[in-house]
């Protein structure tokens, strides 16, 4: 090891390493050939007692490079991070940032064609077109010429582009969770890969940073412009834009967004995009951070392999405007169908610098989820209906915002003081002294949680990367937070937090700024789903390792004991950190009697022996633990997880609180009024009409889960002692317990037995009520009017019972068809006809033996696009097209998958939980891997034709009644409007 002075002044080590291969003398001595070149050493820095064990190096082109070894799996987690957000968006040209994210999944010269002399002739002239196309925006006569003419030539230059080619090989290798984010200081795309396709990744992403070409350009703004839509119809959304764009009058954090103007979106510029590519995406720009499986020499090597010959050049310097003091409240409102709350925020320094942790610990006294002012003063006691406390830490500046939403009769305003009046005590030093230390205990409990994740290891290399922060000095932000006083605090709340703050209030009503894209005339393009570059083709032939699947054991993987005759204890040893997950589980719930929900809710209310409601929470997070009882329909949780050296007590805290809870009147009345507002409010959110409430409707009929609760009338007449008497049943009834941590089984066992109180023998749990499934005979569409600018469709369709036999077949459907960007319902619905953001297709399994399994299918598009939007879904669940290209690449994602998959630690008892629901007692990943890479395209299209095609179908939409297309929607089946009380039950 070589140790360079100035970098251990600093903390850190600097190791030069080389990887020599070994050699071995022979006994018979020839003349000596001449000296191999020596291999290229690589150096990198390290900081002492880091916990991920983070490498960085840098590449000759000044490329930044973090790797993390960490052996969870055979997998790695993968950033490529960009410091190029939508603050560096030129104003004339906002969305910028965000849409080249989406045009860098599109391929490059040699990605995502196959020709590309004779495609590059077709887009240099749809790229001049789109410069005469800006400078029309008077003449709409001229500008309809023209974009006619762009969607003519698109159409010849589509003939040449493969569609969706990134997204084929990273199925192909495997790869998960493909995605990239835009915001305002950053563009992050990531990928989740098998550990033994690092050099196929490390080759394609080097090559997207070579260079943009816009494939398929018109039909991907289609897809943002659907985007912005979403947006236009989520009122949060627009409440966060009104809030910045006060804040931030002169920053771009405020004066332009990162989706951009509907005015920008419209008036694109291929030029001004690629301008901004070779501005920003240079290698001294861009972080590469890596956590996984990985060898750190051989890693390093192929990304120099890949990534060391990109030019190396600066990008450009960002001077952020320097905002002027807000000085007198400003007070602003938003209009919209959803749910009323308010926003107060404040403008506060940027994150790289000590003030934002001193912000980090504010928002911590305020909200931190069990002993926050704001969770034991306002939410504990129900003087509200939700409030919490949140920051967004960013380069330049930071925002900090408190929200709260408002009971039944109370006046926003009313809300808004009492969350600023949460923040003057904090002001006024008025919270306990063990806070703080109680805080950094939870923050050092929760980072360790964090870094049990690749993805959240690798997150932390990206954002320090970004905020341009040494790694040392990442590190000792956690050591620093540790040293932060309540004075310090005290003084740097009274010193930031005065009149200075920005009001959005978000009122029922109607928006009287609505817009919507307007829909742009395209002509599909061709899929071309069996077509691939010369690229791929080369790419995807590169030899890798074979890597062998893992598969849960339960019987070896779980240690199964009893605590007492009749109740089991699965066990499964935590051997990488101190925390523990506790959970007892009960085979009852809401289907036995709704109120068992409302006993689990009033649970979080309560005191039990010398301590309060409020006490209680605050010793719990004093242990570093937590507690949270939840009921579903037929299974009652009651979980307690944290610091396993403090188990014993948080436990004893928890039986006390199951076995003896004290009823509270107030509470209960509290807790009531507000579950009665709540329910207000569900009928405001589309997604809580469509996803749940329509679905259940159809599924079930009038009388459902969803609607299976007490009324009004029965909610007001409930006792305290009702539902206390409920809590002090459930340790009697039959249930399991399971644990996963550090202590050893005996001493798990020991300790349940010496406190968890139960009786000698424990109770059969009573029969459930059965909601017996419709039989979908008859087509229909049903409908709920929403004001919204897009229209939100599913096409439902009921299978068989759920059988394990089928499952291969199912995975390797939905791979194929409908499940991913790689997908046949991806490709065609929004790769090729820009019908939509969002669209996809599933056959779901049933989670239970005796349910049966659902073909779902979505599609959310602007209201005037529906036509198009049902035809080509309906077309596609009809008549699935062949891709035999398409399916081989849904073999290799599966396998590859599965063979890198590794269920390990507290996730050994879930899948447990899973598979004996469905009466298993193994892992069925075993049936998956083997079946699925046997099949045949003509296996596939049996079960398609026999459980998806000419089957009867409900059809389910929510969008304006002003808007909606009714006579297309008959041609579906009887149309029928269903009013929110019909599907809510009340």
């Amino acid at each position: 090891m070589l140790l360079f002075p100035a970098l251990a002044a600093l903390g850190l080590a600097t190791q030069c390493q080389s990887s020599k291969p070994a050699t071995t003398a022979s006994a018979a001595t020839v003349a000596p050939a001449a000296a191999p070149a020596a291999p290229k050493e690589y150096r990198y820095e390290t900081v002492p007692g880091d916990p991920l064990q983070v490498r960085i190096y840098k590449l000759d082109n000044g490329l930044t490079v973090y790797l993390s070894d960490y052996k969870d799996a055979p997998r790695i987690q993968t950033y490529v991070a960009v410091r190029a957000g939508s603050k560096n968006d030129p104003a004339t040209a906002t969305g910028l940032a965000h849409y080249l994210e989406h045009m860098v999944f599109k391929g490059t010269s040699k990605l995502g064609t196959q020709d590309w002399a004779k495609e590059k002739v077709e887009l240099d002239k749809i790229e001049a077109l789109y410069e005469v196309y800006r400078g029309q925006r008077n003449d709409p006569a001229a500008r309809k010429r023209t974009y006619h003419q762009i969607d003519s030539i698109s159409g010849v230059a589509a003939r040449y582009a493969v569609p969706n080619e990134y997204d084929k090989v990273m199925g192909a290798i495997g790869a998960k969770g493909s995605n990239a984010h835009t915001s305002n200081e950053e563009t992050v795309y990531q990928e989740d890969i098998p550990s033994n396709q690092l050099e196929k990744w490390a080759a394609i992403q080097a090559e997207r940073l070579q260079e943009m070409v816009p494939h398929l350009f018109h039909t991907e703004l289609e897809a943002v412009y659907e985007e912005k839509n979403r947006g236009l119809d989520t009122d949060s959304w627009k409440q966060r834009e009104v809030l910045d764009a006060a804040l931030y009058p002169t920053h771009p954090y405020g004066t332009q967004t990162t989706i951009g103007t509907i005015e920008h979106l419209q008036n694109p510029s291929i030029t001004e995009i690629k301008k901004y590519f070779t501005q920003y995406y240079v290698p001294s720009n861009v972080a590469l951070c890596l956590s996984g499986d990985l060898d750190y020499d051989q890693t390093i090597r192929l990304i120099d392999k890949s990534f060391g010959s990109l030019p190396g050049k600066p990008a450009p310097a960002f001077t952020p405007p320097v905002e002027k003091p807000i000085t007198a409240p400003i007070n602003l409102e938003v209009l919209g169908p959803q749910a009323e709350n308010v926003v107060v925020g404040f403008r506060l320094p940027g994150k790289a610098t000590r003030d934002a942790l001193r912000l980090k610990m504010l928002d911590a006294i305020l909200s931190n989820g069990q002993a926050g002012l704001m969770d034991l003063d306002l939410n504990q006691q129900q003087k509200v209906l939700q409030a919490y406390s949140s920051f967004e830490p960013m380069v330049d500046y930071s925002t900090h915002t408190l929200q709260g939403a408002p009971r039944q009769g109370q006046k926003l305003e009313e809300v808004k003081a009492l969350m600023l009046a949460e923040l003057d005590k904090v002001k006024q030093g008025n919270f306990p002294d063990w806070l703080i230390p109680a805080i950094i205990n939870n923050d050092k409990l929760d980072r360790t949680k964090r870094y049990e994740s690749n993805e959240a290891r690798a997150s932390a290399m990206y954002e320090a990367f970004i905020e341009r922060v040494d790694w040392k000095d990442y590190l000792k932000q956690q050591d620093d937070f540790a040293t932060i006083t309540k004075a310090e605090v005290v003084k740097f709340a009274n010193d930031n937090y005065g009149q200075n703050y920005v009001t959005v209030f978000k009122r029922n009503g109607v928006d009287p700024n609505k817009v919507k894209v307007v829909k742009p005339a395209i002509t599909p393009v061709p899929a071309n789903r069996d077509a691939a570059s010369a690229y791929y083709k080369q790419l995807t032939a590169m030899p890798s390792s074979e890597l062998q699947p893992v598969f849960v054991d339960y019987k070896k993987d779980i240690q199964q004991t009893e605590i007492k005759p009749g109740l089991p204890l699965y066990y499964t040893h935590n051997a990488e950190n101190g925390l523990f997950n506790l959970s007892y589980v009960v085979e009852l719930g809401t289907n036995n009697d709704p109120r068992w929900g409302l006993a689990a809710d009033y649970l979080q209310y309560l005191g039990a022996g010398k301590y309060s409601a409020e006490q209680l929470q605050q010793e719990f997070y004093k242990l570093g633990c937590s507690f949270n009882v939840t009921s579903g329909s037929d299974r009652i949780s009651m979980t307690l997880n944290g610091l396993d050296d403090n188990l014993q007590p948080a436990l004893q805290l928890f039986e006390q609180l199951l076995n003896a809870p004290k009823p509270d009147a107030a509470a209960l009345k509290n807790m009531v009024a507000g579950i009665l507002k709540s329910r207000q409010d569900a009928k405001l959110s589309k997604q809580v009409i469509l996803n749940a409430a329509l679905v259940n409707y159809v599924k079930y009929g009038p009388k459902n889960p969803f609607t299976n609760i007490l009324s009004e009338k029965e909610l007001k007449a409930l006792k305290p002692e009702q539902l206390t008497a409920l809590i002090k049943k459930l340790p009697t009834y039959q249930h399991r317990v399971l644990y996963y941590g550090p202590r050893p089984q005996e001493g798990t066992v020991a300790v349940l037995k010496a406190e968890h109180r139960t009786p000698a023998k424990l109770t059969s749990v009573p029969a459930a009520k059965d909601f017996a499934e419709q039989p979908l005979k008859d087509k229909k569409v049903y409908w709920v009017d929403y004001n919204m600018v897009q229209a939100e469709i599913l096409f439902l369709t009921k299978g068989d019972l759920y059988s394990k036999d089928l499952v291969p077949t199912v995975a390797l459907y939905n791979e194929y068809f409908g499940g991913g960007m790689g997908s046949i319902v991806f490709q065609d619905l929004r790769e090729s006809k820009a019908l939509a953001y969002s669209a996809y297709s599933g056959y779901s399994n049933a989670n239970k033996l005796g349910r049966s399994n659902y073909n779902l299918s979505y599609i959310g598009t602007q209201s005037d696009k529906l036509p198009e939007a049902m035809a080509g879904m309906e077309a596609l669940l009809t008549d699935m097209p062949v891709a035999e290209a398409n399916l081989e690449i849904a073999k290799n994602a599966i396998r590859n998958s599965i063979s890198t998959e590794r269920i390990t630690k507290g996730n050994v008892l879930l899948s447990y939980e899973r598979a004996r629901r469905l009466g298993l007692d193994y892992d069925l990943r075993r049936d998956v891997y083997a079946s699925t890479q046997k099949m045949t395209f003509d296996e596939l299209k049996k079960f398609q034709q026999a459980k998806i095609k000419g089957q009867n179908q409900v059809i389910l939409v929510i969008g304006s009644k002003d808007r909606l297309n009714f006579k297309e929607l008959a041609k579906y089946g009887t149309v029928q409007q269903l009013t929110l009380k019909e599907i809510f039950g009340y």
